[in-house]
């Protein structure tokens, strides 16, 4: 059937183990949130992360991300930039820390393999990799084909992205503290290869050319031009969705330069408040050349 307005609307289908993770993971968070001062705007960010998971596996672009590729496109930049970084500003992993005594956790989470896990170039990795090895190997078309791996694919892409949300907005506890600027300059080469890969989508081969073909005669675009627009989806789409994640960074970078530079005029007023009891009196009393002429008698 093809994909109209009202089809975009109203076309649902129902994923059994999406819903379920979703309404888990839901539960969870919501319970823990309650039992302490937790502050509503993280609860909100972390819902609205799981109801992204829903639109993507359960709306219109569920129904027809085997039948179009811009569809599947948007599935994974919302996937992978979105869904992710909604999810870290709830700081699940702090509110993890404050409700359960994770012993473990706490004493390896700052370990060796944990501090070379989060090492900003594997971060990197780790975020533009999977996409690489999704639209560049034969992986794709096994997506379109094995609902089970199509799942673990998504479920792929929201932890590379969680995990590059979580190390560099820094609102969880981290393995490693890294310079914001180190951040930055990881969100620009994020862009770069959503760039390099949106112009091979482009400009390349055909991704599964007979299953395009065969999957909407008659309607739509042709597999060249889906292709070309699946590709501005990723290339264009991805850095958009990435623009929350810069300002927020600049934000944080900004509060943490607005506390730190509190915390030195504090340390600045304690060390005068200091030296002005240690040099009590007069002027003159204290200087070491005049204090024998005019002490008091």
């Amino acid at each position: 059937m093809p994909l109209t307005a009202d089809r975009l609307l109203t076309a649902w289908t129902f994923d059994v183990p999406a819903v379920l993770l979703v309404l888990v993971l839901g539960v969870l968070y919501v319970r823990a949130a309650r039992r302490r001062d937790w502050p509503p705007g993280r609860t909100v960010a972390f819902l609205a992360g799981l109801a992204t998971i829903v639109l993507v596996t359960c709306s219109a672009l569920a129904v027809y991300d085997t039948t179009l590729f811009w569809v599947r496109a948007v599935q994974t930049v919302t996937l992978l930039m979105v869904t992710p970084l909604l999810l870290a500003l709830g700081s699940p992993i702090r509110l993890l820390l404050d409700t359960v005594p994770a012993r473990w956790l706490r004493e390896h989470g700052r370990g060796p393999l944990a501090r070379a896990l989060t090492f900003p170039p594997v971060v990197t990795l780790t975020l533009v990799v999977p996409v690489l090895v999704l639209y560049l190997t034969p992986l794709y078309d096994l997506t379109l084909r094995s609902p089970a791996v199509d799942g673990l694919v998504r479920l792929t892409l929201v932890l590379a992205g969680f995990t590059y949300f979580w190390t560099r907005l820094g609102l969880d506890p981290t393995p490693r503290t890294d310079p914001h600027l180190v951040s930055v300059w990881i969100a620009f080469t994020e862009v770069v290869f959503d760039g390099a890969l949106g112009l091979v989508l482009w400009l390349g081969p055909l991704l599964a050319p007979a299953h395009y073909a065969a999957a909407h005669p008659g309607w739509g675009p042709d597999p060249r031009t889906d292709q070309i627009i699946g590709a501005g989806v990723l290339w264009i789409g991805g850095d958009i969705a990435g623009l929350p994640f810069v300002v927020a960074l600049f934000v944080r970078w900004a509060r943490d330069d607005e506390r730190r530079a509190k915390q030195i005029d504090v340390q600045l007023d304690e060390e005068a408040a200091s030296g002005a009891a240690s040099t009590s009196g007069l002027w003159w009393e204290n200087d070491p050349a005049l204090a024998d002429r005019f002490k008091r008698r």
